[in-house]
């Protein structure tokens, strides 16, 4: 499974090999943190993460996974 983000310690993981560059987790970010890479492929392009997971919930393929701090929980 290729797992990959702008920074390691990112809290939205796109796994690229399921992502289908639909654009939808965009769309849905409240804060506008995801953008779409030169390979159509979703990525965190800042570290604002509110945790709201709609880009998670709303993803028709699974391919985005919303790491919640232990604290946040």
């Amino acid at each position: 499974m290729d797992l990959v983000t702008k920074k390691s310690s990112a809290n939205v993981i796109v796994d690229r090999d399921k992502c289908i560059g639909c654009d939808i987790c965009v769309q849905v970010c409240p804060m506008g943190i995801l953008a779409m890479d030169e390979e159509n492929k979703a990525y965190m392009k800042y570290d604002e993460c509110w945790y709201c997971l709609p880009c998670e919930v709303d993803c028709p393929v699974d391919a985005i996974r919303v790491e919640i701090p232990y604290l946040v929980r």
